[in-house]
């Protein structure tokens, strides 16, 4: 009895000794653990934000060095909340073992999964020697995943109901935004239309450069139609801009624009596509209308470069008034000051000379657009070349107006109660209550022109 005695008293005089040291351990665990947390959720989000399957969120870019560090404050709002009433809902250490036992498996176990294919799709190994993998740890895993649904009742819940939730916004979010962008394409505008638009109708021309936005990367969308129609005006110089995620994390600079011609030269109207990645970072406004059009300066010298043989072509082979010329907007140098586009391979050394760059300089902030014009006896370069460039200098002089479409969803008549719900109640609840597209391109106010258009899906 003695030694069993002496033995429990050594026994917990080694546990204080050892409570306050772990303790501490264990606060530092748990900080690195929940920021781990935080930044990957960041991360997630912002990667599904780019590809359309969540909605729009502030994306804050803490560092100018590291890049992808980033800062959502709804979302960090909500982990806050999350934590809190788990705390106080579970009021029990088992319950959110539990819970962070079935979620921290089933990471895992999609990890595992994964990497499978991974393996086989990216590092090009052997089907068997992927199936061996997922075999060996898969079913260790799958064991633990089991044990783990056995506490289903006893907090584990809590993970699957959270994961339901997170696929349900999603799925609604991308659904709607699929349907959306269908409705568009059913009701664009041919570009017949478009250049029937004259001064004979008592359309306006007036000074300046228009950007549209739209997802559609060819005709005319139905919200510039719509705005023409009540406002018989638009820009001298008219850009649809399509703002496309594609499923890659970066697009270099040199092939993030792709430039177009709508309609003949005299027209003065473009399409620019504009490419970024679901990590890459946007550009602020500025940047992005400097580059804008020094794309288009760099087009119209492509275009003019090829001389006639390459006009009849864009002239006589554009379908629906549109012809994408598939090529890379060279690589913007820019810094704090200046930003600069110069064309790439044989016209370089044509336009190296500081003398043949026109600077264009916008009114809110120090930045300034460089691009390059041959010298007018130059024999690459045509009048009606000169003349589109020109127009451009002065179109950008007079300033630009970003035309975005201000979108109301409803569910079509006779729609089943599934599409109903999800469409005239979530998805506009989801929709009221994110970022709106004018802020998520940060437009500024004073240059957005909203046209409201109503979409019956």
């Amino acid at each position: 009895m003695e030694t069993q005695s002496l033995l429990s008293d050594l026994t917990i005089d080694f546990v204080e000794c050892l409570r306050w040291p772990v303790l501490g351990i264990a606060i530092l665990a748990s900080v690195v653990g929940s920021q781990a947390i935080i930044s990957g959720t960041f991360s997630i989000i912002n990667q599904s934000q780019s590809l359309g399957c969540f909605p729009r969120v502030k994306v804050v870019h803490t560092s100018d060095k590291i890049h992808g560090q980033i800062y959502i404050p709804e979302i960090n709002w909500m982990l806050m909340i999350l934590c809190i009433a788990v705390a106080v809902g579970f009021r029990d250490i088992k319950h959110m073992g539990n819970a962070s036992g079935l979620a921290v498996i089933t990471v895992m176990l999609v990890t595992t999964c994964l990497t499978s294919l991974v393996m086989i799709l990216c590092w090009r190994k052997s089907p068997f020697l992927a199936l061996a993998f997922l075999l060996f740890f898969g079913s260790i895993e799958v064991l633990y995943f089991s044990a783990s649904l056995i506490k289903f009742l006893e907090g584990a819940w809590l993970p699957i109901l959270l994961a339901l939730f997170l696929m349900i916004v999603m799925f609604v979010w991308h659904y709607a935004t699929i349907k959306k962008y269908e409705f568009d394409l059913h009701n664009k505008v041919s570009l017949d239309w478009l250049l029937a638009l004259g001064d004979k109708l008592g359309i306006v021309r007036v000074p300046g450069i228009g950007l549209v936005f739209t997802d559609i990367v060819s005709g005319v969308p139905a919200n510039f139609s719509r705005f023409v129609t009540n406002l018989p005006a638009f820009h001298r110089i008219l850009v649809f801009v399509c703002v496309k995620s594609v499923p890659v994390p970066f697009v270099p600079p040199s092939e993030r624009y792709l430039v177009g011609r709508v309609g003949p030269p005299y027209h003065r109207s473009y399409r620019c596509i504009v490419r970024y990645g679901y990590r890459d970072v946007h550009q602020d406004v500025d940047s992005f209308e400097s580059e804008l059009i020094a794309s288009l300066a760099d087009f119209i010298q492509l275009e003019a470069s090829f001389s006639g043989q390459r006009s009849s072509e864009l002239m006589d082979g554009y379908e629906d008034g549109l012809t994408v010329i598939g090529r890379s907007v060279p690589t913007c140098r820019r810094d704090y000051n200046t930003v600069s586009s110069t064309p790439q391979g044989t016209m370089a050394g044509e336009l190296a000379s500081e003398e043949n760059a026109i600077e264009l300089a916008p009114s809110s902030a120090g930045k300034k657009v460089r691009f390059f014009r041959e010298e007018n006896n130059h024999p690459a370069l045509s009048e009606p070349a000169r003349e589109e460039l020109n127009d451009l200098l002065a179109a950008r002089e007079s300033g630009c107006a970003f035309v975005l479409g201000h979108s109301h969803v409803q569910a079509s008549p006779g729609s089943s109660i599934m599409k109903k719900l999800a469409i005239d109640v979530a998805y506009n609840f989801l929709r009221r209550n994110c970022r709106g597209p004018d802020v998520a391109l940060r437009v500024p106010p004073a240059s957005l022109l909203e046209v409201g258009m109503v979409y019956v899906l």
